[in-house]
């Protein structure tokens, strides 16, 4: 009897499985409520009570949103859902003793980004339009948790948007809850096509940087940036426009180059993750990487907040 009952709930697993990779997000709804039990099960032996369990518990639901594509064994799907908890349990584990996670979110295997992931599958619209439901203070967090590549543990997220690491635990804890609410709200509507804003983001960025290596930078900034565009670092203002094309032409007239590693593309927020490479005679004029976080207004950027890449810790010590 035993078998047969594990044979049921193993079919059961593969339909609703294969369901929600198809879209279906009443049956990922319910591949998460009979898994539960389990997966705090997990959290629990790792963790202890506490709310540090409930925060797992909501990261595990968002990562399976948007990760359902990856599962390659449908009727294994609980193994899943618990080793997603199991990892995100052990990077709670790493920040209580205050040491620097290499990801504070599980990711997909090497050579690919949550970006990716998410155009995998259909859910990727769904996710989106529940994301701008959010205000603006919870989803520039929410976004670089979830679908930047190095801008994810609270600290360098804290630095990005230049509020403390309290507040951007609370705000994350905001917008999963928005986030479930938006999310059952937007689930039977027509969404945008997420993936076409991802390539247009693509595109945007690499005709970008090739204006300005043409030294045509200001001419983008007059045509894609509004008039007021305000430029910031860790949340404070640093200047407008002008600034803007001084900082570009500056990287280039020394030598540095940005390479585009990762782009995040919503109505309203936009992402771009780019490596930097600095000449072989400034090996340290910049930090190996930054992020571009642009917010928008009408279609144009209106905010642009840096946030640099740490330079590794021996780079620090020799130039100290």
């Amino acid at each position: 009897m035993t078998r047969v009952l594990e044979d049921v709930e193993r079919a059961e697993d593969t339909a609703l499985t294969r369901a929600a990779q198809r879209g279906d997000a009443t049956a990922l709804g319910l591949l998460l409520e009979r898994h539960r039990p389990g997966m705090r099960a997990v959290a629990l032996s790792l963790l202890g009570p506490g709310p540090d369990v409930d925060d797992v518990m909501q990261d595990a639901a968002l990562v399976a949103l948007r990760r359902i594509g990856d599962v390659r064994d449908p009727a294994a799907v609980g193994a899943w859902l618990r080793m997603v908890v199991r990892n995100g349990s052990r990077t709670a584990l790493r920040a209580a003793r205050r040491t620097e996670p290499l990801a504070e979110v599980p990711l997909p295997p090497a050579l690919t980004t949550p970006e990716h992931v998410l155009d995998k599958h259909a859910l990727r619209d769904w996710i989106w339009e529940a994301v701008e439901e959010l205000s603006p203070a919870l989803r520039l967090p929410v976004v670089l948790r979830y679908f930047s590549t190095g801008v994810t543990s609270y600290q360098q997220i804290a630095e990005a948007c230049g509020i403390p690491v309290g507040t951007v635990r609370s705000r994350l804890n905001q917008a999963r809850a928005g986030l479930a609410r938006a999310l059952e709200a937007t689930a039977a509507g027509a969404h945008e096509d997420a993936r076409r804003r991802t390539e247009e983001g693509w595109l945007e960025v690499h005709e970008t940087l090739a204006a300005a290596e043409r030294g045509e930078y200001d001419k983008v900034v007059a045509d894609r940036y509004t008039p007021d565009v305000t430029l910031l670092s860790a949340g404070r203002r640093l200047g407008g426009s002008g600034l803007l094309v001084a900082g570009m032409e500056g990287d280039l007239s020394a030598g540095v180059r940005q390479h585009p590693a990762n782009v995040i593309a919503g109505r309203s927020l936009v992402v771009w993750e780019m490596d930097l490479a600095n000449p072989p005679d400034a090996p340290d004029h910049c930090p190996p990487g930054v992020a571009w976080i642009m917010t928008l207004e009408g279609g144009r950027i209106d905010r642009v907040s840096l946030y640099h890449t740490p330079r590794p810790a021996s780079t620090v010590q020799a130039t100290a």
